[in-house]
């Protein structure tokens, strides 16, 4: 079973920017996509995830054998597809408490009470050393941008979708903020979970260990390979990489 995308082309503003990118995601994996800036990347996250912005022009998307290609971006996520995404909105209003709770509520038939949610989202914080006065703040209003990772990460980890896409969920962080974002994934990690990780860079591959690394450019997937195609693009960029 896995996250399957098939000859997807995927065009936005009446410019193609997918052109035909094939990927599985198993689950019980960790699948990388490395690029340089314009390659496909974020495009590829969000049409994964529904963003009415991006047109499929042909290709398929199926998660666990079911075709979600024309789904709308609320059914995908009800049937266990989650984005982190690389630039987290700010809703000011809105608290991360009220947020999350409407957020597990939605995924289910029978509610759960506010403070059962309320204590499910303290436990997760600890794991994540994440301070239980951020439930009070406003959705990512003020954070930094580490601070939105963490948030991210803890979307991610009470949600507990079957397939995560994570979109530069590194970039912009310090060291100690990486290692609480990895460690965030790796308690995700699991056989019946699969990870899409999008990034620049080897170094949080040095804390998430991948199964599977694929280069993009020009919206197309060009290389494939290990761990080890993630650290000879660290040492000679993506040019010298044939």
């Amino acid at each position: 079973m896995s996250l399957h995308i098939q000859n997807l082309h995927v065009s936005a503003d009446g410019k193609e920017i997918l052109k035909g990118v094939d990927l599985d995601v198993p689950k019980g994996s960790v699948v990388v996509i490395m690029g340089p800036n314009g390659s496909g990347k974020s495009t590829l996250a969000n049409t994964l995830a529904g963003h009415p912005k991006y047109q499929i022009t042909s290709g398929t998307i199926e998660l666990d054998g079911a075709d979600i290609t024309q789904d709308k971006a609320n059914e995908r996520a009800k049937k266990g597809l989650f984005l982190s995404m690389q630039y987290p909105p700010e809703i000011e209003g809105v608290t991360i408490a009220n947020f999350l709770r409407l957020a597990v509520n939605a995924q289910r038939e029978e509610k759960l009470n506010p403070l059962k949610i309320h204590a499910m989202l303290v436990k997760k914080m600890k794991e994540l050393a994440i301070d239980e006065s951020f439930l009070r703040r406003y959705l990512n209003v003020g954070l930094s941008g580490g601070e939105k990772k963490k948030l991210e990460i803890l979307q991610l980890s009470i949600l507990n979708p079957t397939y995560a896409i994570l979109d530069e969920t590194d970039s912009g962080l310090d060291v100690d903020a990486l290692r609480t974002v990895s460690d965030g994934i790796n308690l995700f990690r699991g056989k019946e979970k699969g990870i899409l990780l999008i990034t620049h860079y080897n170094r949080i591959l040095q804390y998430v260990k991948p199964d599977d690394v694929y280069i993009m450019q020009d919206g197309k997937i060009v290389k494939s390979g290990k761990s080890e195609l993630a650290e000879e693009i660290e040492k000679k960029g993506y040019l010298e990489v044939k």
